[in-house]
């Protein structure tokens, strides 16, 4: 499968601390960015907006 993967703006500028995300049908993408062709998380698009609220309290 071909995504476009974008690096998150919360990711660090060092380029440690970095997460990518890609548009799915029905789910959003997750992966490390130090490791393109490693595991790929896919989860809907209500887990992760729940995921980062939770994350912002």
């Amino acid at each position: 499968m071909d995504l476009n993967w974008r690096k998150s703006s919360r990711s660090s500028s060092q380029g440690d601390t970095c997460v990518e995300v890609a548009s799915m049908h029905g789910a959003v993408a997750i992966r490390d960015s130090k490791d393109p062709h490693g595991p790929v998380l896919a989860v809907t698009r209500a887990a992760l907006r729940k995921a980062i609220e939770d994350a912002a309290n």
